[in-house]
């Protein structure tokens, strides 16, 4: 079974395999895409709401790996989605590969390359410099903002 991102219906993604999504994708897309959803949709798609304690393992996962703060709810529970059903993923979007990764969850990407390796983000003050494994609202130091820093 294949779990659709937005990505999926903007790309015009086709399998002979089950899907499935959720409903916050729907509102994502526009036009065609959308059209493509309800189509889908109306031909046995399913249509899936993630329970909150595996969205919530799917959150801890993010922040652990850094991607929390570039994650959206429908990235989350679309993850959380996909750990449920446990099927493949199907997204363009980097982050929530890498998060998939984390937990284990397939991926298979759709017009872009996917990721090579999985990342554990670093995250930078803006103002002292200083470099901290997970994230922070603020610096613990000097207070400054914390940015994502890729790790090197």
């Amino acid at each position: 079974m294949y779990v659709l991102d937005s990505s999926a219906f903007i790309h015009d993604f086709h399998t002979a395999e089950q899907t499935a999504t959720i409903p916050l994708v729907r509102e994502e897309l526009e036009d065609e895409s959308a059209y493509r959803y309800d189509a889908m949709e109306g031909s046995g798609m399913h249509v899936h709401i993630p329970n909150e304690d595996t969205t919530e393992k799917v959150r801890r996962a993010a922040k652990e790996s850094g991607d929390l703060e570039v994650l959206s709810d429908t990235d989350i529970r679309l993850i959380a989605a996909s750990f449920e059903l446990d099927a493949t993923l199907v997204t363009d979007d980097y982050a929530m590969q890498n998060v998939a990764e984390k937990l284990h969850v397939g991926v298979e990407v759709i017009a872009r390359d996917g990721i090579d390796e999985q990342r554990h983000w670093l995250f930078q003050c803006q103002g002292c410099g200083r470099e901290f494994d997970e994230e922070k609202d603020r610096c613990p130091i000097c207070g400054s903002g914390l940015a994502r820093k890729n790790p090197t």
